[in-house]
This record gives C-alpha cells, structure tokens and sequence, in this order.
C-alpha cells in the first residue's frame, strides 16, 4: 500500500513537473518571440536614426559656403579634403560628391570602377526620394546611404554618405538589447556571406540558420531564438539575423524545476518515511492478528490479542477480534458439550460412550493383563405409545427419570452410564464379566418395577436389555456396541427381556450380508414361489380360501425355509416388497383360482412396515387396476403386534384398506398384547386364533376355554374366526362343535404351490 501511494505521489509530482515544464517553455517562447519582434523594429529604427544623422551632416556639408565654392569652382581637392572631413566627423564610410548629372566627381575614399558605378546608381535612386535611406553593398561591405542636393540656387551637385554596417553597430545592438545582430551581404550575383556579427560561436552554424526555411531550435549546441530580416538593397543583397540567447531566460526557470524537483524528492522521503511509520503502526498489530487467527485455527482460544487498548480502527478490529475469540470459545465449549454430552438428561451421549470404550478397550489391550469389560443397551419399552398417548414433554420427563434409575445403579468407579438416542441407552461396565453383566442387568430390572410417578400419571417402566462383552464378542469398540445392540432388539423383539449376543443374532454376519442382495436378485428374475394354504368352511368342509405364503428358491441353497429370510426381510424393510410382490402374484393368479359356481377368497399377511407406510394403500389399488381384481377378493391379515407398535398410524391405515372394500383379519390373536379396546376400533371383520391354543386344546382343557372364548367372543363382536394348526380330524370336529366359521392346518393340507393347489381342491371336493 505504501508502495503504491509513493508512486501515486511521484506519478503526481511528475505530472506536476512536465506541466510547469510546458508552461515554463511556452512562457518562454513567448518572450523570446516578443522580444525578438522589439529587437526587430529597434534594428529598423536605428537604421531610420542613423540615415537621419546623416542626412543631418550632408546638409551642413551641403550648406558650407566654402564647399560650395569649392564646387562652383570645380575645386576637386578642396572639395576632396572637406569630404574626407565631414566623413571623418560623423563616421560616415563612404562620402562622395556627384555632379549634376550623378557622375562621380570625388570620393573620400578609393573605390574602384565597380564601387563607382555602385555609387552613381544609387545617387540617381536616392535622388528621387531624398528623404529615405538605402542599403548598398560597396566592396563587400553593407552601407547606409543618404543624398543631399547642393544648390547655388540651382542643383549643382549631390552630396552622397554612406554609413558602414561594421562590428561596432552589431556590438552595441548586443550590449543594449541583449540580441545578437550578424549581417549578411552579397554584391550582386554573388551569395551571401556574413560581414560581421555579435554571435561569439561558429559563424558557419548562424549562415547555415539563416539559409534553413524554419529557423532552428539552438545554433552550435545553444538554444536560441532566430530572426531573419531581408533588407532592402540597391546593388546586391542584405540580410541580418537576430539571435535570442535562451539560457538567460531559462535559467530562473531551470532553477524554479530544480527547486521544485528538490522539494518533490524531499516530499516523496518524508512521505516514505511516515508512511513506513504508518505502516509499521497498522500491519505489525495486523500481522499479530493474524497470528491470533493461527492460534483460534488451532483451537487455542486462550491466546491474548494484543492492541485492544489502543483508540483507533486497528484498536477496534483488535476488540471485535477478542469478542470473536471469546464467543468462539464458548461456541467450542457448547459445541464439545454437545458433541459429547446429552442436553435432556446430563449423561454422556453416543460418541462420548463409544470414545470411552474405546479407550477402555486400548487401554487394556496395551496393558499386560487383559481386561474384560461389558456393554449393556437397554431400550425403554412401549416408549413411542408413552409420548403418542401423554404427550412429548411427558415423555422427556420420563427419560429423565430413566436416566436418574440408572445412575442410581451405576455406582462403581469407573462405570459409565450414557443415552444412546431416542429411548435407548447404554451401561459400561469396567472389570465386569458375563456373571457381572447379568448381575447388573438384574438389579436395572428390579428398579423398573417400581412405577414411575409424574405428576398425575403413573407409568409402568420396562426395559429390552443386550448384553455383549469384551475381548469374547467383539474386539473393537464400535463392533462390540453394534452387536450389543442386535442382542437388544432380538430381546425387545422375543420380549425375552434380557440378552447375551451371539452370532446366530446377527444379522449383518457373513451369511446374511449378502442375502438382501439375494433377495432382491430373486425378485427380479423369479426365485420366489406363491405357496396356498387352504380354508374349510368348518361345518360344510367347503374349500372358501387360501392363505398365500411366499417361498425362495435360492439357486445354490436350494428352497429357504420362510424363518430364515422373513424375520431379516421384516428388519431390514425388504418386507414390504415381499408384501407387493405376493399381492402382484396372487392377484395375478386370483381368476385362474377361482372354483365353477363358487368364490375364493386369498389372505395375505401384512407386516409391522406395511402398515405404517402411509402410501401402502394406493400401492394395492395400482396392482388391483393392472390385474383386474377387486378389494373384497382379499382378505389381508395383520398380527397384534403389528397394530401395538404404533396403534394411530396403523388405525389409520386400516379404515384406509376397509374403504377399499377389503377384509381385515388379525392373525395369532391371544399371542400379542390383546387389547380389546383396540379390537373394538379398529375395522376388523376376522380373528384367528393362534395355532398354540388349537394344538393343544383336545388333551388341555385351557387351551379349549381359550378357544371357546375367543370364538364367543369374536362373534359377540360381530366377527368371523378362522382356527389355525388343525392337524387331525379332533380338531376340526371339536371346532365345529365350538362353532368356529373357518379352519386351516396341516391336516386339511400342508402350503402348497398354485398348480398342485388346484389339483389338491379338485380332489377334495371330489372326496368331501
């Protein structure tokens, strides 16, 4: 920056400087041109002057009684001897007397036959105006001449004065006017010549000026300013030339630019100089901020910032620096806390539990004695229908409180308690083995039996429990956390309430990790089979429906068993593809299955995902309109668990698919979490009973309560019961006796693929 105002400065000052520059040779050549046009018509004027003093002297010549006589009597030596006189007098250079006739008479000096001639041409041109002077060249000298006629009363003669152009008139013209004068002459038909002249240099240089058309610049290296002047002239030819010397006129001048140059050069130092100072004074406490950008780049927040205390802009940046370093610091500390602490409950969130165990698991593994550590996550139960059914800020309440039960159990040094996410936290347990982990778990079991009170509500507390351990599970802190998690939701999903990981829980192992791209593979290029599972009609034994069940025909493992790929279709969401592609297939097939003079109706199970895809509506209206089928040609059954995980959205769902024109079925009633509030809402036309109490209700008189219970019970409600795991004639004649509508099992007959289904009902009928 500094640089830059410097040249701007000198940039100025040079501008400056050729401007006065220009002025100064414009004023300059102005003056010398005026003073030029003064010496000029000074030179005229005193040629004017010297022809008059002459004319002055040859009338007192011509006026001398004694001349007179001289010339009445032809006198030539008196008449000799009294020119030579007046010449003498008057300084004159040629003085002469001419007769009558202009014929030389005598002459004060000698001038041969060529300056006689000169002379006697001149005298008749004079005498026609007497009263001008005439320039003539006479033996290579310019001369001014006048003519006086001598009368006695008659003209009798002329006197004629010549006054020379010599170096006296040149140099007094310089003495007085400060103008050199250099006479150019040249006798007729000759070229001019400088006679005399002031010019102390090269006379050569001021004839070769004076021959050029534009008058030069300088003459022999001087600057100068040129005048030339032809004189008018009777015999031959004469110039003068006038030379202006500059350097006198320039030279203030010259002194005014060094001065000026002078004082630019000081300024430019000075202001060199305080700028530095300057500069010095802003970019050293810049440099310094900047160096306190480094420091907050490397996350010291500490560093002082220097130059607060001053009073100008720097000053002010330094104080906006200090307040950015200070709020970056407490944006770091809310940041950090954050980053590694939960806000609702105060424990330590997930990355500060899994740096933790990391740390755990180096320690011990660089230590000489290995140490075993456990990892408990625990899922609070039913949490999502705590905060739908009393609200989020209850269900912040009750994390807290979760959280309180658990430090409470947590009281060895060096354990750790921290919230995961959502409802889901994590103990680590320091020196703790299987038995330790076990012994842990018992003890946050038995503090969650005790209801939690807040405020008017009371709310039962359970919890899911993984349990995993190290070095045994896992040998990285990240695997062991993964994997104390899938034993987590295997003990939510089994409601086994606690956990130990093992491998056949996990379903990212090695052979699962490629069977969702199996999956999709067989989707794509048919490896799945539609398998039918037929209904009776209880009382006339009439072939009314057919569950539709999936089956995968792996290319290299052969038919997989549907508990081998379901349960990991249902966790990793593969299962609502599943679900569309057994609506596609059966919806497909639904006419060619249709019986002569009958209806058959095809039951499709729904999973927990497809019920709380808001969307899965309109998806089975598309397929219905590319097959040609309508809704009350289905039956889709849904299990109690599925509704009870998110009750709202599954209602929702299902007075969706009754609009449709569908019938709803929930499967494995009794099984679940049966709540007959929700029965009552939910628009349900069939219950099925769970194959558990039908298998055992011919030897086990509770499981036939249960039956007949359930069976009083679904139609008291207005609903149908379809009775699953027949798997003898007992039970279905039992079941009729109970009146049960429907029946399925493995004694009317085993799932079955489409073609061999209708041969099977052909020879049912055929049989029944």
């Amino acid at each position: 920056m500094v640089l830059v105002m410097l040249l701007l400065l000198l940039g100025v000052q040079l501008a400056g400087f050729g401007v006065v520059r220009q002025v100064f040779d414009r004023h300059v050549g102005i003056e010398v041109e005026a003073s030029l046009q003064v010496a000029e018509r000074i030179w005229v004027r005193q040629l004017l002057q010297n022809a008059a003093r002459l004319r002055d002297a040859a009338v007192v010549l011509a006026a001398d009684f004694g001349f007179r006589s001289a010339v009445a009597t032809d006198d030539v030596e008196t008449i000799g001897s009294a020119l030579e006189n007046a010449g003498n007098r008057i300084g004159a250079g040629v003085v002469a007397f001419l007769k009558p006739d202009f014929t030389l008479l005598s002459a004060a000096q000698v001038l041969g036959e060529e300056g006689v001639a000169t002379l006697e041409l001149l005298a008749q041109e004079l005498s026609v105006n007497r009263n001008e002077g005439r320039l003539a060249t006479v033996g290579g000298q310019p001369h001014l001449f006048v003519i006086v006629p001598v009368r006695a009363p008659l003209i009798v003669g002329w006197v004629l004065m010549g006054f020379p152009l010599d170096q006296n008139v040149v140099d007094d013209f310089w003495r007085l006017y400060g103008v050199h004068a250099v006479i150019l002459a040249a006798d007729a038909g000759q070229s001019l010549a400088i006679t005399v002249g002031s010019w102390p240099g090269d006379r050569s240089a001021v004839l070769e000026a004076a021959r050029q058309v534009e008058p030069p610049a300088a003459i022999d290296g001087k600057r100068v300013g040129l005048r030339k002047l032809h004189l008018e002239s009777v015999a031959g030819e004469v110039g003068v030339v006038l030379i202006r010397p500059l350097d006198e006129l320039l030279a203030p001048y010259e002194q005014l630019q060094w001065l000026l140059g002078l004082i630019t050069l000081t300024a430019v130092a000075l202001f060199a100089a305080v700028s530095k100072v300057a500069a010095r004074r802003v970019t050293t406490p810049l440099y310094q901020l900047t160096e306190v950008t480094r420091s907050l780049e490397g996350g010291d927040y500490d560093v002082q910032v220097p130059g607060k205390d001053r009073g100008d802009e720097v000053g002010a940046l330094a104080r906006g620096f200090d307040r950015m370093r200070s709020s970056l610091a407490e944006q770091r500390e809310e940041i950090l806390r954050l980053a590694y602490w939960d806000r609702l409950t105060g424990l330590p969130n997930r990355e500060q539990f899994r740096q933790t165990l990391k740390q755990r698991i180096n320690d011990s593994s660089s230590g000489t004695e290995q140490v075993t550590l456990a990892v408990i996550t625990l899922n609070v139960d039913r949490f999502k229908h705590v905060n739908d059914v009393l609200g989020y800020a209850f269900g912040d309440e009750l994390l807290k409180a979760v959280a309180q039960r658990l430090r409470d159990q947590v009281t060895r040094s060096g354990d750790l308690v921290a919230r995961l996410g959502g409802d889901e936290f994590a103990l680590l347990l320091t020196r703790s083995d299987a038995n330790g982990a076990d012994f842990m778990a018992m003890r946050v079991r038995s503090a969650f039996e005790q209801p939690l009170a807040l405020g008017d509500q009371t709310v039962d507390l359970s919890a899911s429990m993984g349990v995993a351990g190290f070095p045994q599970d896992a040998q990285d802190a990240d695997v062991l956390m993964s994997r104390c998690e899938i034993a987590m939701h295997a003990a939510k999903a089994s409601t086994a309430g606690v956990l130990h990981y093992t491998p056949r829980l996990d379903s990212s192992s090695a052979q699962t990790l490629s069977l969702l791209s199996d999956l999709r593979s067989a989707l794509q290029t048919g490896g799945l089979r539609l398998y039918l599972q037929p209904k009776l009609r209880v009382t006339t034994r009439e072939v009314v429906a057919a569950e539709a069940l999936v089956r995968w025909l792996h290319p290299k493992r052969g038919l997989v068993p549907p508990m081998e790929f379901i349960p990991f279709a249902e966790q990793t969401g593969f299962v609502r593809q599943l679900t569309l592609w057994m609506f596609e297939e059966a919806a497909r097939q639904w006419h060619a299955l249709q019986p002569v003079g009958g209806r058959l109706r095809i039951a499709i199970n729904l999973s927990t995902r497809d019920l709380l895809d808001l969307d899965f509506p309109q998806r089975l209206v598309d397929i219905m309109a590319r097959q040609r089928v309508q809704a009350d040609g289905f039956c889709l059954e849904i299990t109690e668990s599925a509704i009870m995980d998110d009750p709202q959205r599954a209602e929702a769902t299902l007075n969706r698919l009754a609009e449709l024109g569908f019938k709803l079925s929930i499967d494995d009633f009794g099984t679940g979490y049966s709540s007959l509030a929700y029965l009552k809402r939910l628009p349900v036309q069939e219950l099925k009973i769970d194959k558990s109490f039908v298998l055992g209700m011919i030897q086990d008189e509770s499981d036939a309560k249960i039956v007949r219970s359930t069976i009083d019970l679904a139609h008291n409600l207005g609903l149908s019961v379809v009775a699953e795991g027949v798997e003898s004639a007992s039970h279905l004649d039992a079941l009729n006796a109970l009146h049960c509508d429907e029946a399925q099992g493995f004694f009317i007959s085993r799932p079955i693929p489409v073609p061999e289904f209708l041969a099977w009902r052909d020879a049912w009928v055929a049989a029944h």
